[in-house]
């Protein structure tokens, strides 16, 4: 007989759109413009609609499409699929290693309202927190920067791994990292595939719905998984 499923012990996130998620796109916008010297070329009311769409239209171009494969293996492999994206936009265009920066940078991204409530709450209940994120750069640095890394206990980002989600090996490190059972672990993300993969390691999944939130990303649910 199978034995008794054993509590939960740890809970790991994924990280993007997730627990955090980038600057909404006109403030990356002018961001890049005011380090780049273009912030005048989003004056006008249709300045940011049509950016947008050459971004939506390069993106969906094959050779765009390839170079996204595999992207967050290494910083370079990113590096390169961002610049083969931008290159057809004519606002980044001369300016992609601006864009980059900005990107990149520890306020580019940020927590979800309702994260830091959910990663305390679960550390006061004696929980431990990893993060497994599929990240072409050091995400500990947008933890950092808002006061949330002594909240996670540990992180395996796909850039340092040389593997992405859903290899299982992904997960399996983060509960071994964390010293838990994979079947004492909660794995949360958005991604059916590559985060609700976890559960052919034996772990829990749990699956927040892949759209994009202003306001809380619905973590406390998370909360109600653990009790």
């Amino acid at each position: 007989m199978a034995a008794p499923m054993p509590p939960v012990q740890a809970v790991l996130f994924d990280f993007s759109n997730t627990i955090f998620q980038m600057i909404d796109l006109e403030t990356w916008l002018q961001r890049v413009g005011a380090a780049s010297g273009r912030l005048t070329l989003l004056d006008g009311d249709d300045a940011l609609a049509e950016i947008s769409r050459q971004l939506r239209t390069a993106f969906r171009l094959p050779a765009t499409a390839a170079l996204q494969k595999g992207r967050d293996l290494s910083p370079q492999r990113h590096h390169r699929a961002m610049l083969g994206w931008w290159r057809h936009v004519d606002f980044i265009r001369g300016v992609e290693a601006t864009a980059y920066r900005e990107l990149t940078a520890p306020d580019a991204w940020t927590p979800y309202p309702d994260t830091e409530p959910t990663l305390r709450t679960l550390r006061d209940r004696g929980l431990r927190i990893g993060i497994v994120s599929d990240f072409a750069w050091d995400l500990r640095t947008h933890l950092a920067h808002h006061h949330l890394d002594h909240l996670v206990d540990s992180c395996v980002i796909s850039y340092e791994q040389g593997r992405e989600k859903p290899d299982p090996q992904m997960f399996l490190k983060a509960c071994d990292g964390l010293g838990t059972d994979p079947r004492a672990t909660l794995m949360v993300g958005d991604d059916p595939v590559r985060d609700g993969g976890a559960s052919a390691c034996g772990l829990r999944s749990y699956i927040l719905p892949a759209e994009t939130r202003t306001g809380d990303r619905g973590l406390a649910d998370v909360l109600r998984l653990v009790t």
